[in-house]
């Protein structure tokens, strides 16, 4: 079910496409220096339309085989953020990993608050997940700030989670319910 959510009068919320490659090269290149402190170090190559698009077919065969939800908020024909919930595991679990990102520019003003709201409630009325879960690095009040507004809770740390800046970190991770 596609998901499309206007955020504000100039940036939307909706399922990626293949025709946004390039917008995605441009976003990641513009975005290059305030992403790298909260992302894995990325190759060069990562930051080209063709690497992209291989990003993007990956995404979008996930997505049709149930295991994920690939979105980026939009503005015009810019890219200005990605928000994902990956790895869906069904059964007993019925759970999803978000992760999200957005324009350096854009911070501050709400968006990926609603962004995240709106994942949230399609991930509970139309995926019928029962629950999400998210980390964030111990300094990144901004993303923690976000997760917290979109009612999720704080549930555990976890030493060396990931490698994010080169670097095996630590993260906060936070979870929310969607059924009771």
């Amino acid at each position: 079910m596609p998901l499309s959510v206007a955020l504000s009068d100039d940036v939307v919320l909706r399922d990626v496409t293949i025709d946004d490659a390039a917008a995605l090269a441009d976003a990641y290149t513009r975005n290059r220096a305030h992403l790298e402190q909260w992302e894995p170090a990325r190759p060069d190559d990562f930051f080209t339309e063709a690497a992209q698009k291989r990003v993007v077919d990956l995404q979008l065969e996930q997505a049709g085989a149930g295991r994920g939800v690939f979105l980026v908020l939009a503005s015009g024909d810019d890219v200005v953020g990605r928000l994902n919930l990956a790895d869906i595991v069904r059964g007993a679990f019925q759970n999803g990993n978000l992760g999200y990102w957005i324009d350096a520019d854009l911070g501050g003003r709400g968006l990926m608050t609603r962004a995240v709201t709106s994942l949230v409630e399609h991930a509970r009325d139309a995926l019928d997940l029962h629950r999400l879960q998210a980390g964030t690095l111990p300094h990144n009040k901004a993303s923690q700030a976000v997760l917290t507004r979109a009612g999720f809770e704080r549930f555990g740390y976890a030493p060396r989670y990931m490698r994010i800046a080169g670097e095996w970190r630590d993260h906060i991770l936070y979870q929310r319910i969607l059924h009771d």
